[in-house]
């Protein structure tokens, strides 16, 4: 019997890399596990199965209400209930480092609604389900960026401090329902995204690596442990916090 056996896991931004690590995680601690992108993550879905997990694979847009609610109804059709949710979905791994005035208006809005307002949608979803039970988990995803105030890209650095704020407003605002709502900040992870991207290669991985009382890259299975920790009974009396993993680069 796992910790969150009997839960029921909802994973946005699964296909790869951190999401694709997050619900397998899940899934090995006992939850059955919906994992959506904007294809269906049919890949997870395969590793999850595998070792024998129970999943649903979805696609799901998480700018667009009506693809979100879908996907929110799909999985409590199949599995009965929305127990947790981890908002992992975001842009980052493709994005090209940049000074801010060469960003246009498009580019920082794409941001803002995939990392911000998809946030918001997901969470709006699973609402009503998670208040009908009085429990339920909520965990964000922001970044050690926005504690350091790292240059280069400034809409995505402010899309993840929206999400520590959204965090500790949500957590006021769902409490009462019996809803915990707290947030990971990962510092720079060696996703497949993250490797893919030349920007993220040489002398700033170095210097981040440098920057840590932990002196080596982040692997996405550094992860597991705080996320489990938030998804879990564990952390039952903790809401509104935001845990930075990042090998103490960032201390606050």
């Amino acid at each position: 019997m796992g910790r969150l056996s009997g839960k029921v896991a909802l994973v946005t931004g699964a296909a790869q890399g951190i999401g694709a690590t997050y619900a397998l995680a899940l899934a090995r601690e006992g939850a059955k596990v919906s994992i959506s992108d904007i294809a269906a993550p049919e890949a997870t879905r395969a590793a999850i199965e595998a070792e024998g997990g129970t999943t649903l694979a979805l696609a799901a847009d998480v700018t667009d209400p009506a693809s979100v609610e879908a996907m929110v109804r799909e999985t409590v059709d199949a599995f009965g209930s929305a127990d947790i949710l981890v908002n992992n979905a975001a842009l980052f791994g493709n994005l090209t480092l940049k000074p801010f005035w060469e960003m246009s208006g498009a580019e920082w809005d794409k941001v803002m609604a995939v990392n911000v307002r998809g946030v918001f949608e997901c969470a709006k979803a699973v609402l009503p389900h998670m208040r009908a039970s009085g429990y339920g988990k909520i965990v964000n995803v922001a970044s050690g960026t926005v504690f350091k105030g790292s240059p280069l890209m400034l809409h995505y650095v402010t899309s993840k401090g929206a999400v520590v704020a959204l965090t500790r407003a949500l957590a006021r605002e769902v409490g009462g329902f019996g809803i915990r709502v707290n947030c990971i900040a990962p510092g720079l992870t060696m996703s497949a995204n993250v490797k893919a991207n030349a920007d993220w290669a040489g002398e700033i991985v170095a210097a981040n690596i440098a920057s840590r009382a932990l002196k080596r890259e982040a692997e996405p299975e550094d992860l597991i442990g705080t996320l489990l920790f938030l998804c879990s009974a564990d952390s039952d009396f903790m809401t509104g916090q935001t845990v930075v993993v990042d090998g103490g680069s960032v201390m606050h």
